[in-house]
């Protein structure tokens, strides 16, 4: 395998983190949209003033905590996608190293 190629499986490697991570925003933002929907519903709805305010905050903030476990989650996923691209990469390394010095390949 040539560097070209090692180098071209580590991009797309890197492109796919990417598209998790920014799948992972996508659904953060639609979570947020989908809690400020529900908190206009809550709004137009006769309730008093302070009540809508307490439950739009909580509906607010329990999305905003769903989408930052979403986006954590994705980030770690793309950490692990990195990390084995680099672990394959070192390998595919090493195993030209042994054959351009002769040594055996295991």
């Amino acid at each position: 395998m040539s560097a070209e190629e090692i180098t071209s499986s580590v991009e797309t490697i890197e492109i796919e983190a990417e598209k998790i991570i920014e799948k992972a925003r996508k659904q953060a933002s639609g979570i947020i949209l989908k809690a400020r929907d529900e908190a206009g519903r809550i709004t137009s709805a006769e309730l008093s003033l302070k009540e809508m305010e307490k439950e739009q905050e909580q509906i607010i903030s329990a999305a905003r905590k769903q989408a930052d476990r979403e986006i954590e989650n994705a980030k770690k996923r793309a950490a692990g996608i990195r990390e084995g691209a680099g672990k394959k990469t070192g390998k595919i390394v090493e195993r030209m190293v042994n054959i351009v010095t002769g040594a055996e390949v295991k």
